[in-house]
């Protein structure tokens, strides 16, 4: 992440071609504000201490939690509560925004061939 003041999103996002690997685009106090490129299912998982909002660019998603399911499409914003497990799914490519807390391990309490390090999603 370099040093800038603006950020063009779009852009952004047409830079981005991995699925399911964000890239952090700011830090506003001590929360990122990532993008990134989904489809099909990730993984349950859950992050224990660090509340995770999802907000739609394009396309929709599945936030599919224990107890219910949750459509999700342009232009939603959803906060996954802390320690809630959760799974996102996008039958067809989806572009989403998060902010979360800096310390928040991207796939929370699961390890996955999926997993990006705070290295990988600033590069």
């Amino acid at each position: 992440m370099t040093d800038r003041n603006v950020v063009n999103l779009p852009k952004a996002l047409d830079e981005l071609s991995d699925q399911w690997s964000p890239k952090i685009l700011a830090r506003v106090n001590d929360q990122y504000v990532k993008v990134a490129k989904i489809q099909n299912e990730f993984v349950w998982h859950k992050h224990d201490n660090e509340d995770e909002l999802f907000y739609i660019i394009k396309g929709s998603l599945q936030m599919q939690y224990q107890d219910k399911t949750l459509t999700l499409n342009e232009g939603d914003m959803h906060v996954v509560p802390k320690g809630v497990m959760h799974n996102p799914v996008a039958e067809e490519e989806c572009w989403i925004m998060l902010v979360e807390p800096v310390a928040t391990a991207h796939t929370g309490d699961v390890v996955t061939d999926r997993t990006r390090s705070l290295e990988e999603q600033l590069g």
